[in-house]
C-alpha cells in the first residue's frame, strides 16, 4: 500500500510540474495581444512627429477593425479591416486606401551591445491590400532582446505608418 501512495504521489507531481511548465510558456510565449488600432491623426502626419523614427502617412487615415498579437519568438499576426485615408479628408482619395501594399514594423525598446537604450524597429515583407484598406498579416520578425513597451505599426510599403497599437 505503501508503494502505491508514493507512487501516486510522484505521478502526482511529474503531472503538475509539466502542466506549470507548459502554463507558464504559453503565457510567455505571447507579448502583445491587441483588439484595437489607432488611424495616424493629425499632428503626426509627415516625418516631424515620428513615433520611435518611423513617420505618420502624408494624410490622416481612419481604421474600422483591427486584431493581433505578437510572440516572444517574433510570429506576428494582424488582421486589418477598413484601413483608409479619413473620410474627411477634403481629397478624392478620401475613404479609401490608394496602397496597393501593406506591411508592419515592429517597435521595441531595447539596449545595445554596451547597455545603452536604443529604439529597434523591425519589419515584415509588403502583403497586398485591397482598395477597402483589409489585409492581414503573418510573419515572423527578428525581434531583439529585450523588447521593451512593444508598438505594432501597419505602415505604407515605404514605412510610413497608418494604424499602431493604441486607441
Amino acid at each position: 500500500m505503501k508503494k502505491f501512495f508514493i507512487g501516486m504521489l510522484v505521478a502526482v507531481l511529474v503531472l503538475s510540474t509539466f502542466f506549470m511548465t507548459r502554463s507558464a510558456t504559453a503565457k510567455e510565449s505571447k507579448i502583445l495581444e491587441f483588439s484595437t488600432m489607432v488611424g495616424v491623426p493629425r499632428p503626426y502626419t509627415g516625418a516631424a512627429n515620428a513615433i520611435r523614427g518611423v513617420p505618420g502617412g502624408g494624410r490622416p487615415w481612419a481604421i474600422k477593425f483591427a486584431e493581433g498579437e505578437l510572440k516572444a519568438n517574433g510570429e506576428l499576426e494582424i488582421k486589418v479591416r477598413g484601413l483608409v485615408i479619413d473620410p474627411n479628408e477634403p481629397i478624392a482619395a478620401a475613404g479609401t486606401n490608394p496602397a496597393g501594399d501593406f506591411k508592419a514594423i515592429v517597435s521595441c525598446l531595447s539596449k545595445d551591445a554596451n547597455g545603452a537604450a536604443v529604439t529597434v524597429n523591425v519589419s515584415t515583407a509588403t502583403f497586398p491590400t485591397d482598395a477597402a484598406g483589409n489585409t492581414e498579416i503573418e510573419e515572423t520578425v527578428m525581434l531583439p532582446s529585450p523588447c521593451i513597451a512593444p508598438i505594432v505599426f501597419v505602415t505604407s510599403a515605404g514605412g510610413s505608418w497608418f494604424a499602431a497599437t493604441g486607441n
